[in-house]
């Protein structure tokens, strides 16, 4: 089973009607967001509007929430314990999970969104590893080109 344990940058945000056909894109185009999984089941996750500007008739998505997670392979589910957004509080967030070309992929079942039609919609949420692992590969590949060994040596005496 994949791990899941990391922090983790949302690149890409999608949506699709519940027939399957693209939608505009989430977060007005311009997705920024964290998820971090720890290895004692807590999560947390912030998704927001990442535009610079945005016009004053637009509204601008933001959502975060934390809690206890457990983790199949396949299907993530957060016990919700902390959020932006009342209607989360003591719920379970339910989110298919793939990979797809080195990225984390999210779906959340379909639903209607704020500022979005009535219409349900689904969405995929992608995100590739931001954290732990990413500097794990690249200490280590340091640590293999002798970078460094100047950190594994005994220091000097004072004088």
């Amino acid at each position: 089973m994949t791990s899941i344990v990391g922090t983790w940058r949302l690149v890409r945000a999608e949506a699709f009607d519940a027939n399957g056909k693209p939608q505009p894109a989430p977060y007005g185009g311009a997705p920024i967001g964290r998820v971090m999984f720890t290895s004692s089941g807590r999560m947390m996750a912030m998704t927001g509007d990442g535009r610079q500007e945005a016009h004053a008739d637009q509204v601008r998505e933001y959502n975060t929430y934390a809690g206890t997670y457990t983790f199949d392979g396949k299907r993530l589910i957060t016990r919700v314990d902390s959020c932006s957004n009342p209607a989360y509080m003591g719920t379970e967030q339910v989110r298919e999970v793939s990979h797809e070309g080195g990225l984390m992929v999210l779906r959340p079942p379909v639903r209607a969104y704020v500022g979005r039609s009535a219409r349900a919609a689904r969405r995929a949420l992608l995100g590739e590893d931001f954290g732990y692992r990413r500097m794990t590969t690249l200490v280590r590949a340091l640590w293999r080109r002798g970078a460094c060994k100047a950190a594994n040596r005994t220091p000097a005496p004072a004088r």
